[in-house]
C-alpha cells in the first residue's frame, strides 16, 4: 500500500502508535506482551475511540463523530424524500 520513496505514507499510523505507547503502555506499566494485549482492546474502545478528542474530526471522539455523521446523513435523506 505504500508508494516507493514517499515518507508520508505511514505518518498517520506512526502518530497513532506514538499515542498508544504514551497513553497506555508507558503510563500503565504493562510489562509483558500478554498483559498489554489483554488491556489494549479495552483502551481502544473506551478511551481512544470513545473519549479521546481527535483534531481531524473537529475535536470530537470518533464515536461521537460517527453518530453525528449518521444523524446528518439521515436528516439529509429525509429531506430529499
Amino acid at each position: 500500500m505504500s508508494r516507493a520513496g514517499n515518507r508520508y505514507d505511514h505518518a498517520h499510523i506512526e502518530s497513532v502508535v506514538k499515542t498508544l505507547k504514551h497513553e497506555e503502555v508507558f503510563l500503565t506499566g504493562e510489562r509483558t506482551w500478554a498483559e498489554l494485549s489483554a488491556v489494549l482492546p479495552t483502551y481502544l474502545d473506551t478511551v481512544f475511540n470513545g473519549a479521546r478528542l481527535h483534531s481531524a474530526l473537529g475535536y470530537l471522539p470518533p464515536v461521537a463523530y460517527e453518530q453525528q455523521h449518521h444523524l446528518t446523513r439521515a436528516a439529509l435523506w429525509a429531506d430529499s424524500r
